[in-house]
């Protein structure tokens, strides 16, 4: 998974800025031309107020109070060429002038100082998700891996989209999820979940007992903790849909406990097909107002199969027309090159299939594909932790 420091915003001005630059200083070089030239009873000077206008929407206050200044400057110059610096009119446009530019440089300071407390936000958001979302390894024994997680904006890389992975003794244990809600709440729940997954999956035995351990966590806290302030979930309101999976290194299956999750897709062959469980559970959550066990369902994956898990955020994306994005039939149209090429295949086209290229919601998918032969096949012990390749993780601005 490719996690990315925030986007700060540059110092310097970019090529787009000099470009803009020169309509402010062109407007007060044609205003001034024109207004000498102009006849006597014709007075163009107030139109100079709005270079430093335009130039406060896109530069800071110092270049702003620079284009006021120059501005000023010319009015200046149109009176002494005109008449005198005293004549009363001139004077009152040279004064609304240098009053309406301290203004607008004052309110491009007041944008400034926004835009670096929200790159400051994003840059704990971007924390946040590094510290909740880890990256995974590209190689668990004798499987491959990649993972990919899409904002449904650009610049808020952080929701309740969850997914981890974890090395046992016998195998590999996943976990993809979505907590109820979004922002910092959602991710504090999705905390709860992963911890609890990361503490429980080298301990468990069985996948039932990971999954008991999961519901305990979350309805420990059902409330969302200490800061979850005045929008938290009220208690039973409050969930994570949940898919659980756990590979044995030495057998050529799976299994899988649904938590009131989409269910996976296996590609075999060019063909989809949707795992789903006899019994799903309720999501985490939950199963303290529904009476219900978590059964595990076993499957076959064989070298060679792709197994993908994902949250809903992808398959009730909608095009313009309102229609869902069809996750089997695309993920079917693969040609097949490994679980990263899965991931930029269908990341590249839900972004085609969504207006704009923008998502409803986050989105998360995890490719896994059981390699054919090898000695992967009889490793037993975690390789070394190489993050996967370069998916990106949110959505273009």
């Amino acid at each position: 998974m490719d996690h990315r420091p925030p986007h700060s915003r540059s110092r310097r001005p970019s090529q787009p800025r000099l470009v803009l630059l020169a309509v402010p200083f062109a407007l007060i070089a044609i205003v001034t031309v024109v207004d000498i030239l102009a006849p006597p009873d014709v007075h163009l000077g107030p139109f100079l107020v709005a270079a430093p206008a335009l130039t406060a929407s896109f530069a800071g206050p110092r270049m702003t109070g620079f284009v006021g200044a120059v501005a000023v400057l010319a009015q200046a110059t149109v009176a002494i060429w005109r008449t005198t610096l005293t004549d009363l009119n001139h004077t009152f446009q040279i004064i609304a002038l240098v009053l309406i530019s301290a203004f607008v440089t004052f309110f491009a300071h007041l944008r400034e100082v926004h835009e670096e407390q929200l790159t400051q936000l994003r840059s704990v958001a971007e924390a946040a998700q590094r510290v909740v979302l880890r990256p995974l390894p590209d190689r668990m024994g004798p499987l491959r891996v990649a993972a990919v997680y899409l904002a449904a904006e650009a610049e808020a890389q952080i929701g309740g989209d969850l997914y981890a992975a974890a090395r046992t003794p016998h195998g590999t244990r996943l976990i993809i999820g979505d907590v109820r809600g979004k922002g910092l709440e959602a991710v504090g729940e999705a905390a709860i979940v992963l911890g609890a997954f990361r503490a429980a999956a080298h301990q468990e035995h069985d996948l039932p007992g990971l999954v008991a351990h999961l519901e305990a966590a979350v309805a420990a806290d059902p409330d969302g903790g200490e800061g979850a302030g005045e929008d938290s979930a009220p208690p039973g309101e409050g969930f994570t849909t949940a898919a659980v999976v756990d590979i044995p290194d030495g057998a050529s299956t799976l299994q899988v406990i649904s938590c009131g999750h989409p269910p996976p897709l296996l590609l075999r062959g060019g063909r989809v097909i949707a795992l789903e469980v006899d019994h799903p559970a309720p999501p985490l959550g939950l199963t303290q107002f529904v009476e219900s066990g978590f059964a595990a369902q076993t499957f076959a994956f064989e070298p060679g199969d792709v197994v993908l898990l994902y949250t809903d955020g992808v398959i009730e994306a909608r095009d313009g027309d309102g229609t869902f994005y069809p996750l089997p039939e695309r993920a079917g149209d693969w040609p097949g090159d490994g679980p990263d090429a899965l991931l930029r295949h269908l990341c590249a086209d839900l972004l085609r299939h969504s207006p704009g290229g923008r998502l409803g919601d986050d989105a998360a998918m995890v490719a896994i594909e059981r390699v054919r032969g090898g000695p992967e096949h009889r490793r037993h012990h975690s390789p070394a932790p190489h993050r996967s390749s370069n998916i990106p993780r949110t959505l273009p601005g």
